[in-house]
Protein backbone atom coordinates (compact mmCIF):
# COMPACT_ATOMS: atom_id res chain seq x y z
CA UNK A 1 0.00 0.00 0.00
CA UNK A 2 1.33 3.38 -0.10
CA UNK A 3 1.27 6.26 2.17
CA UNK A 4 1.88 9.81 1.02
CA UNK A 5 3.74 11.02 4.62
CA UNK A 6 4.19 14.97 4.96
CA UNK A 7 6.70 15.86 7.40
CA UNK A 8 6.67 19.10 8.82
CA UNK A 9 9.72 21.43 9.94
CA UNK A 10 10.75 22.97 12.14
CA UNK A 11 12.78 25.82 9.89
CA UNK A 12 15.07 26.28 12.33
CA UNK A 13 15.89 22.85 12.53
CA UNK A 14 16.17 21.60 9.08
CA UNK A 15 19.84 21.55 9.23
CA UNK A 16 19.66 19.08 12.15
CA UNK A 17 17.48 16.84 9.89
CA UNK A 18 19.62 16.89 6.59
CA UNK A 19 22.68 16.30 9.00
CA UNK A 20 20.88 13.78 10.47
CA UNK A 21 19.94 11.66 7.31
CA UNK A 22 23.57 12.36 6.26
CA UNK A 23 24.88 10.27 9.19
CA UNK A 24 22.20 7.69 9.38
CA UNK A 25 20.09 7.40 6.11
CA UNK A 26 16.46 7.03 6.05
CA UNK A 27 16.42 4.72 9.09
CA UNK A 28 13.57 2.86 7.75
CA UNK A 29 12.72 -0.77 8.72
CA UNK A 30 13.25 -3.29 6.76
CA UNK A 31 9.96 -3.55 4.87
CA UNK A 32 9.54 -0.20 4.29
CA UNK A 33 9.94 1.26 1.56
CA UNK A 34 11.34 5.09 -0.17
CA UNK A 35 9.26 5.40 -3.28
CA UNK A 36 9.87 9.71 -3.98
CA UNK A 37 9.74 12.96 -2.35
CA UNK A 38 9.97 16.26 -2.46
CA UNK A 39 10.60 19.95 -0.37
CA UNK A 40 8.64 22.53 -0.42
CA UNK A 41 10.68 25.74 -1.16
CA UNK A 42 10.64 27.13 2.27
CA UNK A 43 11.90 24.26 4.25
CA UNK A 44 8.75 23.62 5.51
CA UNK A 45 7.41 20.11 5.07
CA UNK A 46 8.56 16.95 2.89
CA UNK A 47 6.19 15.08 1.02
CA UNK A 48 7.57 11.72 0.34
CA UNK A 49 5.40 8.55 -0.93
CA UNK A 50 6.27 5.44 0.82
CA UNK A 51 5.21 1.89 0.15
CA UNK A 52 4.38 -0.51 3.19
CA UNK A 53 1.93 -3.59 3.76
CA UNK A 54 1.65 -3.21 7.34
CA UNK A 55 1.23 0.79 9.03
CA UNK A 56 3.35 -0.18 12.65
CA UNK A 57 6.68 0.21 10.20
CA UNK A 58 5.14 3.52 9.91
CA UNK A 59 5.16 3.76 13.16
CA UNK A 60 8.77 2.69 14.18
CA UNK A 61 10.12 5.20 11.20
CA UNK A 62 8.37 8.02 12.41
CA UNK A 63 9.65 7.11 16.13
CA UNK A 64 13.21 7.95 14.57
CA UNK A 65 12.20 11.60 13.68
CA UNK A 66 9.87 12.64 15.69
CA UNK A 67 12.36 14.76 18.02
CA UNK A 68 12.65 16.47 14.26
CA UNK A 69 9.45 16.53 12.42
CA UNK A 70 5.40 16.53 12.64
CA UNK A 71 4.02 13.93 10.43
CA UNK A 72 1.03 13.62 8.73
CA UNK A 73 0.54 10.15 6.94
CA UNK A 74 -2.42 9.65 4.32
CA UNK A 75 -3.29 6.19 2.88
CA UNK A 76 -3.16 6.47 -1.10
CA UNK A 77 -5.61 4.97 -3.90
CA UNK A 78 -4.29 5.09 -7.55
CA UNK A 79 -6.63 7.55 -9.39
CA UNK A 80 -7.28 4.25 -11.72
CA UNK A 81 -8.38 1.88 -8.27
CA UNK A 82 -10.94 4.88 -7.13
CA UNK A 83 -12.07 4.83 -10.65
CA UNK A 84 -12.94 1.28 -10.83
CA UNK A 85 -14.27 1.17 -7.38
CA UNK A 86 -16.72 3.94 -7.75
CA UNK A 87 -17.72 2.76 -11.56
CA UNK A 88 -18.90 -0.35 -10.09
CA UNK A 89 -21.92 2.48 -7.70
CA UNK A 90 -23.07 3.91 -11.17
Amino acid sequence: MLFMVIEHFDQARVKEVYARFHERGRMAPEGLNYVDSWISADFARCFQIMACDDVTLLQEWVLEWADLARFEIVPLASSKDTAAAVKKHL
